[in-house]
């Protein structure tokens, strides 16, 4: 059985893979770029007052990219509401949008969707 660990034989961090760096919403990942810390709402997303709320807590928090879920077209509805209001409380943090099996149907249905995520992650 292999076991995985952050540290190598000796006990020291592994070295970072080596990556292409790519900016989402301003903030870049890969590459040399520092570690950024990412984290995910449990909220409804629907619930777009709730999901405001999470999402800046957790940026106050230093999450530098907040996921969110969007499995269905309420969820997507709901998602340039929630841009809009993190924006008017001065919450400037990239939205990941986590899609689930019909992310394509959903961006497409949800134009306003798209627009409002810094990226997208289609399981």
């Amino acid at each position: 059985m292999t076991v995985h660990s952050e540290f190598d034989s000796l006990g020291g961090p592994r070295p970072r893979r080596k990556s292409v760096q790519v900016d989402i919403g301003g903030v870049a990942v890969g590459g040399n770029a520092p570690v950024v810390v990412q984290s995910m709402t449990n909220t409804d997303t629907a619930d777009i007052d709730s999901t405001v709320q999470q999402v800046a807590a957790l940026a106050r928090a230093g999450s530098e990219l907040v996921r969110i879920t969007v499995d269905r077209d309420e969820a997507a509805a709901a998602v340039p509401h929630i841009h809009e209001k993190l924006l008017k409380r001065g919450v400037n943090v990239p939205l990941v949008g986590d899609f689930h099996y019909i992310g394509h149907k959903l961006l497409a249905d949800h134009p306003a969707c798209a627009v409002a995520l810094a990226k997208y992650r289609i399981n």
